[in-house]
This record gives structure tokens, C-alpha cells and sequence, in this order.
């Protein structure tokens, strides 16, 4: 059966305005950007640890008014933006559990108190003396300014 689309009637109110789709396009960049870096920097963590280095990005997104994708390509702040040749994750089912768990960030309240800088327990980095302690979620220590 054929449908000629004059006889489909669509009320104004059905219809997307352009606000709306701008801001639905910004949060599923928002939703995919927190993705990748939860899955390349925290997919072997237990999800409270994934959850603390979702909100750390949303943190720094929040305090530094920017995207999440900006804070995420920002020069050297995520080891895996330039470590390695491909952002494609290679695990299609733990890139799924990452973005359930960055819907939960993006939808919870943050319990880092703030934090907006973290680094795996096994590493000393220079920036760490400057900056206050928080707590250790997973296998990563967690700070803020």
C-alpha cells in the first residue's frame, strides 16, 4: 500500500524545533565523548571507578564552561587522546557497558566532592603534591584543586 505524503497530517507540535535538536545533538556528543574516555581510560575498573573518571571529565567540563569533548581532546589531559593511533574501541560490548555508565554520571549527582584530576595508584605524576586528595576509586587516585 502506498501513502501520498499530503494525506500524513502533522501538527506544529510534533515538529522539532531547531533548539530542540541542537540541544539533543550536544548531549549525545556530550554522551559519546564521556564514553570513549571512560572506556579507554577506565573499562577494567569497577563501575564506581569508571564513575568517578566520568564525573572528573564532567567536572572539568562544568568548571571550565566547555564541552565535553573539548575537555576530553584537550593537549596531553587523557593519556589515550595521544598514546593511541585509534579512538575505535575494539570491545563493541564494554563500549556499550561504558555508555551506560556515563548516562549514570550524566544523570547522578557527582560523590568525587569535586574532584577533577586523577591518576592509576602505580604512577607518581608531579602535578599530584600540588593538589588536594580525595579518594581512591578503583585502581585511581583521585584530586582536586
Amino acid at each position: 500500500m502506498m501513502i501520498d505524503s499530503d494525506q500524513i497530517m502533522i501538527d506544529d507540535d510534533q515538529i522539532m524545533n531547531t533548539s530542540d535538536k541542537v540541544q539533543i545533538m550536544s548531549f549525545l556528543e556530550g554522551l559519546l565523548w564521556l564514553t570513549l574516555n571512560i572506556y579507554h581510560e577506565a573499562r577494567s575498573e569497577p563501575q564506581i571507578g569508571q564513575l568517578a573518571v566520568a564525573h572528573v571529565t564532567l567536572n572539568r567540563a562544568s568548571q571550565g564552561n566547555k564541552t565535553v569533548e573539548q575537555v576530553v581532546t584537550a593537549p596531553r589531559q587523557f593519556s589515550w587522546t595521544f598514546l593511541q593511533k585509534s579512538y575505535m574501541p575494539t570491545e563493541p560490548e564494554v563500549f556499550m557497558d561504558c555508555m551506560q555508565t556515563a548516562m549514570k554520571a550524566m544523570t547522578s549527582s557527582d560523590f568525587t566532592k569535586g574532584a577533577t584530576f586523577y591518576h592509576r595508584q602505580d604512577v607518581r605524576p608531579k602535578w599530584a603534591g600540588s593538589k588536594t586528595y580525595v579518594a581512591k576509586y578503583g585502581e585511581h587516585l583521585f584530586y582536586r584543586n
